[in-house]
């Protein structure tokens, strides 16, 4: 892209694991990055030009550093919580914001959400907060899945089989939840699937969807992904069948830049949307689109942050859900809990042809607590492979999972290998 952005400053809201390739691309971009977390030892931090404790929710804290250090404009990292205070600072400071009030609510509330897509005729999936609140739990069909409304990356999530389960996993999904909300779901058993969308000027354009398949050999927890596979078999079916509403909604909320990624189960053929996401995800589709697509999507969330422009980079020329014809593959090893003592197969990995990138945020020494799992915490590495065959993806998906292992202290396997 043509946009000069050496020596600006960016200060970066959240500094988890997945927040470090922004930084990278910040930084290669000659930008001086300046990344913001209240935890002490967040991993971004220490390849950030400078860093701040500040917590991203503190907003009269957010403003006096971006005062005290001549900030040049706002990123919110890969966290939904920042998302709000992300706007509120933009909005004080007269920064580039992608976002609006509006947005805000309705894509980060998982309620709101709901509501937003029901007035569209957009599926989503079936909840029973209204029996529980009117104390009518013998009508709720168990199983069911609770969550927070305002949480994401699996925190504070329950399936739940009888109204026992249900009364703890209430309390548990409200400790999670900033705004003290919950919702109380349909456990759906069925196909897993996600749309990632690019917004530039207006345009909508789906950047990629793909098929997810993910655990249940960690009990009542969230399901955490193993793996993902682009394009998805049900493609045609969005197409066919959502797209058009989607345009209608994106048009209606006013969307005009950014990215944006939502899950969503395909059941009997209807597809069920759930859990928006307004920015960079932790599974990263991003990478597997700039490997095949060429437009990178880190490069044009820093230059809209700075300059409030995607940069110049022509999407009806680049991009592509299908691929091109190619297809791509995202293997996710989890760990189980326990100290992390040996990481072995990684580097076998690195010279395989199909490779794109491992995105490792877990190493030798790492904690895993019970609280870890079931949310992407537990989560030790991504990665990601492209080829012309998808039969070879399969084939490499399972050779990796036999060979790499991770141990503890006691050379016990603490890895999930499906």
């Amino acid at each position: 892209m043509s946009i000069d952005l050496k020596e600006k400053k960016l200060l970066i809201l959240g500094g988890n694991p997945e927040t470090i390739p922004l930084i990278e691309t910040s930084k290669s971009l000659g930008v001086y990055t300046i990344v913001t977390d209240f935890n002490p030892n967040a991993p971004a931090k220490k390849y950030a030009d400078k860093a701040y404790d500040i917590d991203g929710l503190d907003i009269k804290g957010l403003m006096e550093l971006c005062k005290n250090e001549n900030i040049d404009g706002i990123m919110v990292g890969v966290a939904d919580r920042l998302i709000s205070p992300y706007f509120e600072v933009c909005n004080l400071m007269g920064f580039p914001c992608y976002v609006s009030e509006d947005q805000c609510l309705f894509f980060t509330d998982k309620h709101k959400f709901n509501e937003l897509c029901l007035s569209f005729d957009i599926d989503t999936i079936p909840n029973y907060n209204e029996q529980f609140l009117n104390n009518n739990l013998e009508e709720i069909p168990f199983p069911v899945f609770v969550k927070p409304t305002d949480a994401n990356s699996g925190k504070g999530m329950s399936i739940c089989h009888n109204i026992s389960d249900l009364i703890k996993a209430v309390e548990k999904a409200r400790s999670f939840s900033k705004s003290d909300q919950y919702l109380i779901e349909k456990y759906m058993q069925c196909d897993d699937m996600f749309i990632y969308y690019t917004f530039k000027d207006g345009h909508v354009f789906v950047s990629a969807i793909a098929d997810r398949f993910t655990t249940d050999k960690q009990g009542d927890l969230s399901r955490v992904c193993v793996r993902a596979n682009y394009p998805s078999k049900y493609i045609n079916l969005y197409f066919q069948t959502l797209h058009p509403k989607m345009i209608e909604m994106f048009k209606e909320m006013k969307v005009k830049n950014g990215v944006f990624m939502i899950s969503a189960f395909v059941d009997n053929n209807k597809i069920h949307l759930y859990d928006p996401g307004f920015r960079l995800q932790g599974e990263a589709p991003n990478i597997p689109i700039q490997a095949i697509c060429g437009f990178d999507h880190k490069e044009m969330l820093v230059n809209f942050a700075l300059t409030g422009s995607m940069g110049d980079i022509n999407l009806n020329y680049l991009n592509d859900p299908t691929f091109k014809n190619k297809f791509a593959t995202t293997i996710w090893l989890l760990a189980k809990e326990g100290e992390i003592s040996k990481i072995m197969g990684l580097e076998g990995v690195l010279n395989d042809p199909n490779l794109i990138i491992i995105a490792q945020r877990l190493f030798e020494g790492a904690q895993i607590t019970k609280e870890m799992i079931g949310t992407e915490a537990q989560v030790i590495a991504r990665i990601y492979l492209s080829s012309n065959d998808r039969n070879i993806l399969d084939e490499k998906a399972i050779e990796i999972r036999k060979n790499i292992m991770v141990l503890n202290n006691f050379n016990e396997y603490i890895h999930l290998t499906s």
